[in-house]
């Protein structure tokens, strides 16, 4: 039945306070794994520096006569110079005077939140970089210096589907690789990089992958463990559908998916053979006030430093 006459409802009154929630909910990906798991540098020039070293093949015809003189010595052990370019990372924001003096449900200051919001996103500006196939570059009229990504600087264990090449260092700079005709993820692939890796002097630990390659790995028959006894009525198991930890034959490696930095490749790394080097560290400045309005800046100073790419193994152009 329809309300009585003049009956009071919500449909005619005025004054009927809102129901909003004092909260906001936010569901995008924040974590940055791989920078959050490589080392840290400090850098003191906008190019940083670094060597790496190796050692002869090995001769097990190494032999030699009693009593014999020395007339030539063996060829030195020299070092090789490597150098990435730190990049500038820069988020800006602002609000007006007006939204900071108003009642504002889900946060107590709209400035702050700002703040947090775009230090987040520039934390995942820096690790799209650093994980991807980026090449790098000195600054050059309007083109901003830009630092390599751990992609680019694969040339020894790597893996290329039909058509792709290698990038890599030369001559001061890093080159991005050009990609190949993608291919299906498999065991093989994974099994012949760990080979290439470990002849090399290599013990890659930590896998990094898209949503997809992450999956595909899950059915590989070497991960970890995929049942796991629970508690209850006949001791029943479980199937696990993610698997963490897949044992190859030189070790153990943590499989780690990416939410949005790799979305065709896989890399394999040794962490401590990878860090970031920094110039200027994450910083909030408040902008000159032009107007009605209060602005900052957030800008971070950083360079990719692939300590030795022999340590790792890149799969790249997958599907």
């Amino acid at each position: 039945m329809a309300a009585p006459t003049n009956t009071a409802t919500t449909l005619a009154t005025i004054g009927i306070r809102e129901d909003l929630e004092d909260v906001i909910y936010r569901v995008a990906p924040e974590d940055a794994p791989f920078t959050a798991n490589i080392g840290q540098a400090k850098a003191t020039n906008i190019k940083h520096d670094w060597q790496t070293e190796g050692l002869a093949t090995p001769n097990a015809n190494n032999a030699q006569l009693e009593g014999d003189d020395i007339s030539t010595l063996d060829s030195p052990n020299l070092t090789t110079r490597l150098e990435n370019i730190c990049q500038i990372f820069r988020k800006t924001g602002g609000v007006s005077e007006t939204q900071d003096a108003v009642i504002s449900a889900g946060r107590d200051d709209e400035m702050d939140r700002q703040k947090v919001l775009k230090g987040i996103e520039l934390k995942r500006d820096i690790e799209a970089r650093a994980v991807g196939n980026y090449a790098s570059a000195a600054e050059s009229g309007g083109s901003a210096r830009t630092t390599a990504g751990a992609l680019a600087w694969g040339v020894t264990n790597t893996s290329l589907g039909a058509g792709g090449s290698n990038g890599g260092y030369s001559g001061g700079v890093v080159a991005a690789a050009t990609n190949g005709t993608q291919r299906n993820f498999t065991e093989s692939l994974v099994k012949a990089g760990m080979a290439q890796a470990f002849s090399n002097g290599g013990k890659p630990t930590q896998a990094y992958m898209g949503a997809t390659q992450k999956q595909e790995w899950s059915a590989f028959t070497g991960i970890a463990e995929i049942r796991k006894d629970v508690p209850g009525v006949s001791k029943m198991a479980t199937i696990i559908g993610a698997a963490d930890l897949y044992v190859s034959d030189f070790g153990v490696i943590t499989l780690i998916p990416h939410p949005y930095g790799l979305t065709r490749d896989c890399i394999i790394i040794d962490p401590s053979m990878w860090a970031v080097a920094t110039l200027r560290g994450m910083s909030a400045r408040p902008l000159a006030k032009t107007g009605d309005s209060d602005r900052f800046i957030i800008t971070k100073e950083a360079a990719l430093v692939a300590r030795n790419e022999k340590s790792s193994v890149f799969i790249r152009d997958l599907q």
